[in-house]
C-alpha cells in the first residue's frame, strides 16, 4: 500500500491507538478488526460519506462527531476509538483513508491470531489460498469480476474455504476479494502473506521446485537464504514439475533461478545474442 505523507502520518497515529486499544484486556482483537473491515466496506459503497470523513475543510472534531452519529451504537467502544482517530486526522485523498482502515483492519485481526498462537497457521494458509487462486484462472477471474456482486464472491471463498482455514484466514481473504475491483486477487493475497510473516519478525522467500522437499532439505535451504540475506525468512514451498529440476526462489523483487527450465531459457538468450 503506499501512501502520500499525510496519509503516512495518519496511518501511523491510527497504528499507535489501535496499539493502545489493543492492548486493554477488555478489547477483542478479531471484533475490532472485523468492525473496521466493515466500515471500509461501507465507505467503499458510499462515495459522498468517505468524502465527508476526509473532508480537510472541516474540523477534526466535525469529522469525528460525524463518524460518531454513523456508528456508535454499532460498532464496540475500541473500534470507535481508532476511527476517532482516523476522522481526527488529515489524509491525502478519501481512498487513501479507506485503504488505512482497511491496514488497521488487517493489523486487528493478525494481532487475533498473534495471541490465539495462530498467526503461522495464517499465514500458511494464505500462501495455500494464493496458489489456489493462482493456479486457476477460471477462479481468479471470478473473484476479479467487476460485475460479480460482493456476495456473491463472499459465497464462493466460503464455499471453498470455511471450515477448513483459520476464521481469520477467511475474513483476510473475503475483504481482499471484496475489494479486487477488477484486479487480480493474487497480489492481494500475497501481501497478506508478508504481513503476517512480519508478526513473525520474517521476510517471505517464495520457493518453487521441480519436486517435493523434504523437511530436511527445506530445513536446509532456509539456512543458506537466511545466510545470503542476511535475515530469518520464511520459506512457502509449491511444486511444479515444468521446472524441470532444481529451484525458483523470490524474495522481494528478487529472483534467484536454478531450474533446469530457467537455464535452458538463459542458454537459449546468450545463443540469440551470439
Amino acid at each position: 500500500m503506499t501512501l502520500h505523507a499525510a496519509s503516512r502520518e495518519a496511518l501511523d497515529l491510527a497504528e499507535t491507538r489501535l496499539g493502545e486499544v489493543l492492548a486493554d484486556a477488555g478489547a477483542d482483537p478479531a471484533t475490532v478488526g472485523d468492525e473496521l473491515l466493515s466500515v471500509v466496506d461501507l465507505l467503499d459503497r458510499e462515495i459522498g460519506l468517505r468524502r465527508a470523513v476526509s473532508d480537510a475543510s472541516a474540523s477534526p472534531e466535525s469529522r469525528q462527531g460525524l463518524v460518531r452519529r454513523l456508528f456508535d451504537g454499532k460498532l464496540s467502544e475500541p473500534a470507535l476509538k481508532v476511527l476517532d482517530t482516523v476522522a481526527g486526522s488529515r489524509w491525502s485523498s478519501p481512498r487513501e483513508l479507506v485503504d488505512g482502515i482497511e491496514s488497521l483492519g488487517r493489523s486487528a485481526l493478525l494481532t487475533s491470531a498473534e495471541k490465539t498462537g495462530n498467526v503461522e497457521t495464517v499465514e500458511s494458509q494464505l500462501f495455500q489460498v494464493a496458489r489456489i487462486v493462482s493456479g486457476s484462472s477460471e477462479l481468479e477471474a471470478a473473484l476479479s469480476d467487476l460485475a460479480a456482486p460482493a456476495d456473491a464472491k463472499r459465497t464462493l471463498v466460503r464455499g471453498l474455504f470455511a471450515d477448513k482455514v483459520d476464521v481469520v484466514t477467511e475474513t483476510l481473504v473475503e475483504q481482499v476479494v471484496r475489494r479486487a475491483k477488477g484486479r487480480g486477487v493474487g497480489n492481494g493475497l500475497d501481501k497478506l502473506v508478508a504481513l503476517a510473516a512480519e508478526r513473525r519478525e520474517r521476510s517471505v522467500a517464495y520457493v518453487t521446485s521441480a519436486n517435493a522437499l523434504t523437511d530436511e532439505q527445506q530445513a536446509q535451504l532456509g539456512s543458506k537464504l537466511n545466510g545470503i540475506y542476511g535475515r530469518t525468512l520464511a520459506l512457502h514451498v509449491e511444486v511444479d514439475p515444468r521446472l524441470g529440476g532444481g529451484l525458483v526462489v523470490r524474495v522481494g523483487d528478487e529472483v534467484i533461478d536454478g531450474s533446469t527450465a530457467g537455464q535452458l531459457a538463459a542458454v537459449r538468450r546468450r545463443l540469440s545474442r551470439a
